[in-house]
């Protein structure tokens, strides 16, 4: 490994498909992670389907999709290549941020755990209510707002990369782990509000859910565009690829630019895609409800407006 030029380079074989995503340690701490997260959403599933209670495979299966992102993202050699190769990095950045949050909130984890935590009682306080306690706090009002989830979103990109906070953190790897985790975290908040699948403190109609959306992709589309257009490399920590790479740094700098350019489309189009969905159906159980209350009332607005116009043809002949 040299440390030269303010980051972390590895002596690497060319990055190819078969050898570059085989299995590594990778980042333990994410490896641990993603363990844990499919243990306990696992047991949630299990203890509702115990107790009779019905629970979607869609949301089970986001769910799962969403942690293998991340696996693949941190506990492989995508990883390792990931702090040597712009690119690549870049890959791991909007996967992270942009995909595996999507894909977690898909899954519903907070309804799930409000489903299958047991109550603690009259006057005690258990793990379900200090989460019930937590999506009515200040705090989380706060950090989900979208005055604070968007300037987040777009700092992010434009805080990082031009400035040197980037070469800073990738100087360690506790400086690498805490970015990924901030990429992971700031798009979980960003995409919340957004998905609308879990409860919280922000429940904006579909059409604001769509405008936020829309609002916070263009600046990645920028960012890519920016990072594609530059002239010399960005950041010092990939400015010298090791020579056994074979990759020229500005070149890496410019597919990396590509890749954030590009890969703003993909959430816009899955987010996009399940809002009309939830739309839908949220119009179709509103006919329903409306349905079923009719039925029980015997239509009586139908009744009242059928006599409303009787007594408007009555008049018309008097």
């Amino acid at each position: 490994m040299d440390h030269g030029g303010g980051g972390m380079h590895m002596d690497l074989p060319p990055f190819t498909l078969g050898r570059g995503l085989a299995f590594s340690s990778g980042d333990p701490f994410f490896l641990v992670g993603c363990v844990l997260l499919l243990v306990l959403y696992g047991a949630g599933v299990v203890r509702l389907q115990r107790r009779g209670d019905h629970w979607p495979v869609g949301r089970t299966a986001a769910f799962a999709v969403g942690v293998l992102t991340i696996g693949v993202t941190m506990c492989t050699r995508l990883n390792d290549y990931g702090m040597v190769l712009f690119s690549v990095h870049m890959v791991q950045h909007m996967i992270l941020s942009m995909l595996s949050p999507i894909l977690l909130l898909l899954g519903a984890p907070v309804t799930l755990a409000l489903r299958a935590l047991p109550t603690a009682g009259r006057g005690r306080i258990g793990p379900r209510e200090l989460l019930v306690k937590l999506l009515h706090s200040r705090y989380l009002r706060i950090v989900t707002h979208p005055a604070f989830t968007i300037p987040l979103f777009i700092a992010s990109l434009y805080a990082l990369y031009f400035s040197p906070l980037f070469d800073f953190l990738m100087r360690s790897e506790a400086g690498h782990l805490a970015m990924m985790v901030h990429f992971l975290a700031v798009g979980l908040l960003f995409f919340w509000p957004i998905m609308g699948v879990d409860p919280g403190p922000h429940r904006p109609g579909y059409v604001m859910r769509m405008l936020e959306l829309f609002v916070g992709m263009p600046f990645h589309a920028f960012f890519g565009i920016a990072v594609m257009m530059a002239s010399e490399p960005l950041v010092t920590t990939f400015k010298h690829p090791a020579a056994s790479l074979g990759v020229d740094a500005l070149a890496d700098q410019t597919a990396a630019g590509g890749i954030a350019w590009a890969f703003s489309e993909i959430p816009s189009v899955i987010v996009l895609v399940a809002l009309l969905f939830q739309w839908y159906t949220s119009e179709q159980r509103q006919a329903r409800r409306q349905d079923r209350a009719a039925d029980r009332d015997g239509d009586a607005e139908l009744t009242a407006y059928n006599a409303y116009l009787a007594s408007l043809e009555a008049r018309g002949r008097g």
